[in-house]
């Protein structure tokens, strides 16, 4: 995708963010069960926490721009 304006640079890159957001969701209860040790694991735990909320907000600025939440898929 082109960017023609900043509003579709804004966008373009937002979509890459929530996508990178969505990859770590998927990938850090993997990463959580194969830790080697509880405090690891509980760093894992709350990374994935704290990834849920940054998508979350992402999800809430995409519905303010009135733009369908989604991932920019290279």
């Amino acid at each position: 995708m082109k960017a023609g304006t900043l509003q579709d640079l804004y966008l373009e890159q937002l979509k890459d963010l929530y996508d990178a957001e969505n990859q770590l969701i998927k990938a850090l209860p993997k990463m959580a069960k194969a830790a080697s040790s509880a405090e690891l694991r509980n760093a894992f735990e709350e990374h994935l926490e704290q990834t849920r909320e940054h998508a979350q907000r992402i999800e809430t600025i995409f519905e303010e721009m009135g733009e369908k939440a989604k991932g920019q898929k290279m």
